[in-house]
């Protein structure tokens, strides 16, 4: 199957805005949302308790930027998605939150040109699973990892596969056994379907030891529940 272009991800989000600005309903489809949001953001607060500076990598409507602000005030934010509509709607809800810069670049993080060594935090969330070949992974946690500080923390929080195919078929159909049970059966394949379409994840270890490839010092796993994941290395 051929795989969504970056325009055709951009078009998606583009058209779901609301859903997306709504943590308690827009993330049904993604098991332990929530859990994962506190978990990386306190993790990160813990790391860097003094941050000044945060990246939100595909931001969406700004929810990790929110809670991350809930946590340390006042961040100078840099947001960045493929999508003007949420970027608006992720620049009107963080600029509520601090009284430092929120600055907004629509744009591939891949392709958007951001200053090295400045974030003391940078969340990724639900995002790095668009990323295709392993070209693409390694160029782009090289680039994560030239744009954090010292001692600054990369947090993720995502869609994940196992290395055992196996196991891997196991916990994708224990995902549908979840998705039929909030919404039934068609709503099992309409998820499963755009998963196929648009997504292709890698593995927690895939990431890890990826992570320890392009330079961090410690890789750490804070959740894990079948094809989802939190988790994070610090520089």
């Amino acid at each position: 199957m051929n795989k969504s272009t970056v325009e055709e991800i951009k078009e998606r989000f583009d058209n779901d805005v609301e859903r997306f600005s709504n943590l308690d309903t827009g993330q049904l489809s993604t098991i332990d949302a929530k859990i994962s949001l506190e978990l990386i953001t306190e993790a990160a607060k813990r790391i860097v308790p003094h941050a000044e500076y945060l990246l939100d990598v595909g931001c969406g409507a700004g929810n990790y930027s929110l809670m991350m602000l809930t946590k340390i005030p006042d961040l100078h934010c840099t947001l960045v998605d493929l999508s003007k509509p949420m970027l608006d709607k992720a620049f009107e809800r963080v600029s509520l939150h601090t009284k430092n810069n929120v600055t907004t670049l629509q744009g591939d993080i891949r392709e958007v040109q951001l200053d090295e060594n400045k974030y003391d935090i940078i969340l990724a969330g639900a995002v790095l699973h668009h990323l295709r070949d392993d070209q693409d992974w390694v160029m782009t946690f090289t680039k994560l990892f030239k744009l954090l500080k010292r001692g600054g923390c990369l947090m993720i929080s995502d869609l994940i596969t196992q290395d055992t195919e196996i196991l891997n078929e196991y916990t994708w159909e224990r995902y549908g056994d979840y998705l039929e049970g909030l919404n039934g059966k068609e709503y099992r394949q309409k998820v499963l379907d755009y998963v196929a379409k648009e997504d292709s994840p890698r593995s927690m270890n895939y990431q890890l030891d990826l992570m320890k490839q392009v330079g961090f010092s410690k890789v750490e796993i804070l959740h894990k529940n079948m094809c989802f994941g939190a988790f994070g290395g610090i520089k």
